[in-house]
C-alpha cells in the first residue's frame, strides 16, 4: 500500500474535545496514521501519494456496530411486520435455505454498499461467518465477524463448538482487519447452559460477546416471568456482564438496568431505524449516555432497515430522541457523529485502534464532498454531516491506508458481478421460502 498525505480538507479528528481544523493534513504510513492536524504543523511532504481534499471534510471511517450483512439478500422481502412474526414466519425459514455462496455474495453486496457510504468497519452476526470474512478480505473493509448461535436448532451444540474454533482460527491467521466475536442471538433464543458455555469460550479466547438485548417489551416480560429478573440482570447473574460485551438495541431498560450497564461497561449498539420499523420502541439513549454508557450506532440488517447508510442512522438518532423527549437539545449533532465513529469503535472494544484520527491508529479515513447544493453554504461541518449529508456524499473511503472506494467506485471488486450474483442468490432463497 502507498503512504498517503491528505491535504486541503477540513479535518475532524473526532478525538474527545476536538475542534474542526479548517486547513488540515492527515498522513498515513504503512497503514497507520502518522499525523492529523493543522497544515502548518505537518512535516514536509515526502514520497507519499497526495490526495487533494479541497471542498471535503476528512474524518474517521464510520463504524457500523451491529448488522447482519448478508441480509442484503432479504431487502424488501418481509416488510411491515411485528418482530416475532417477521423472524419466525419469514426470516428464519428463509435463512435455513442459505448456502455458503449466498452468504458470500450477500455480504459482498453489503460491503460495497457500506464502502460507498463511508463505513470502514462493521460488526456482523450471521450464519456461515467464514463467508463474511472472505467478503471482508476481498472488499478491503474491516470486520468483527461472528456466527449467530440459536439454542433451538438441532445442531446448536455443534454450532457453538464451530464458532469457538472459528474464533481461534481467525486469531491464528491474525488478519489485521478481522476482529472476531462470539454471538449468542439473544437470551430468549439461547438457554442458560449455552450462554454459560459462550461465556467460557469468550474468556478463553479473549474475545467479546455480541448479543441482542432488551429489544422488545415482550422479551423483557418473558425474562421476568421465567427468571424473575430482567434480561440484563439475568446475564449479570450468569456472569456474562463481566465479559466484554456489545449489546444490540437495549430499548426496554429500567433505571437498574442502565446502572448495571454502566457499571459493567457494556457497549451498546443503538439501531434507531430498525427499532422504528419493527415498532420495538425508543431506546433511552440520552439516559444511557448520561450514565456513562458507551453508545454506538448500528444499522441492523437490510431486512429491518433497509439500508446500511450510517450517516442516515446518525441523522435519525439525532432527530428521534429530540421528538421523543420533547427536548431539541438532546443528542446534538456532535454527539450523533461521535456515536457513528468514536463511540461505536469503543463499544466494539476497538477504541484503541480506530474511531479517531490520531497518530498510531489504523488509517481508516473517509472524505465527504461538501460541495453539493444541499451542503451549502459552508458553515458547521458537523451540523451538515448529521442534518444534511447522505452516504452518497462520501467521495473516498480508505481502510488501513488502502483506498478502497473513490468517486463512487469500489476499487477492490467488480460491483456489477457482485450485484448480479447477489440478485441470483436472493431470488433462489426468497422464492423457495416465500
Amino acid at each position: 500500500m502507498a503512504d498517503l498525505r491528505i491535504i486541503n480538507g477540513t479535518v475532524l479528528t473526532m478525538a474527545p474535545g476536538y475542534e474542526p481544523i479548517a486547513d488540515g493534513v492527515v498522513c498515513s504510513r504503512e497503514g497507520l496514521i502518522s499525523y492529523a492536524g493543522p497544515a502548518d504543523q505537518a512535516s514536509e511532504p515526502g514520497d507519499e501519494q497526495v490526495i487533494d481534499a479541497s471542498g471535503c471534510v476528512v474524518l474517521p471511517g464510520l463504524v457500523n456496530a451491529h448488522t447482519h450483512l448478508a441480509m442484503t439478500l432479504f431487502r424488501g422481502y418481509a416488510d411491515d411486520m411485528m418482530l416475532q412474526e417477521w423472524l419466525e414466519d419469514w426470516i428464519w425459514p428463509a435463512e435455513m435455505r442459505l448456502r455458503p455462496e449466498d452468504v458470500y455474495w450477500g455480504s459482498l453486496l453489503g460491503a460495497c454498499e457500506m464502502l460507498r457510504a463511508g463505513v470502514t468497519c462493521f460488526n456482523d452476526m450471521y450464519h456461515i461467518p467464514e463467508q463474511a470474512v472472505a467478503a471482508a478480505l476481498d472488499s478491503g473493509i474491516r470486520a468483527c465477524p461472528s456466527g449467530v448461535l440459536l439454542g433451538f436448532l438441532p445442531n446448536a451444540e455443534q454450532l457453538l463448538e464451530e464458532a469457538i474454533v472459528f474464533v481461534r482460527q481467525l486469531q491464528q491467521q491474525n488478519h489485521s482487519r478481522i476482529h472476531p466475536m462470539l454471538a449468542p442471538h439473544a437470551l430468549y433464543t439461547c438457554p442458560d447452559e449455552m450462554l454459560l458455555k459462550v461465556g467460557e469460550g469468550a474468556v478463553e479466547a479473549g474475545v467479546p460477546i455480541h448479543i441482542h438485548l432488551c429489544e422488545t417489551a415482550s422479551e423483557v416480560q418473558d425474562s421476568y416471568d421465567e427468571h424473575g429478573e430482567s434480561p440484563i440482570e439475568h446475564l449479570n447473574t450468569l456472569g456474562l456482564l463481566d465479559i466484554p460485551m456489545l449489546a444490540a438495541h437495549c430499548v426496554h431498560l429500567s433505571e437498574a438496568d442502565i446502572t448495571l450497564l454502566a457499571e459493567k461497561q457494556v457497549g451498546i449498539a443503538h439501531c434507531p431505524t430498525s427499532n422504528m420499523k419493527l415498532a420495538s420502541g425508543f431506546a433511552p439513549v440520552p439516559e444511557l449516555l448520561e450514565a456513562g454508557v458507551v453508545v454506538g450506532l448500528g444499522t441492523d440488517g437490510c431486512a429491518s432497515n433497509n439500508n446500511l447508510d450510517m450517516l442516515a442512522e446518525a441523522h435519525l438518532a439525532a432527530l428521534l430522541h429530540k421528538v421523543h423527549s420533547g427536548d431539541p437539545t438532546t443528542i446534538p449533532a456532535h454527539t450523533a457523529l461521535a456515536m457513528a465513529t468514536r463511540l461505536s469503535a469503543q463499544a466494539l472494544g476497538l477504541g484503541d485502534i480506530i474511531g479517531t484520527l490520531e497518530a498510531g491508529k489504523r488509517a481508516d479515513i473517509i472524505l465527504v464532498d461538501m460541495s453539493s447544493p444541499h451542503l451549502q453554504p459552508p458553515r458547521d461541518p458537523v451540523s451538515h454531516l448529521i442534518y444534511a449529508a447522505h452516504g452518497s456524499d462520501v467521495k473516498t473511503t480508505i481502510v488501513e491506508g488502502q483506498i478502497v472506494m473513490n468517486d463512487g467506485e469500489v476499487l477492490t471488486v467488480d460491483e456489477a458481478e457482485v450485484i448480479a450474483r447477489a440478485t441470483q442468490c436472493a431470488a433462489r432463497v426468497t422464492d423457495i421460502a416465500g
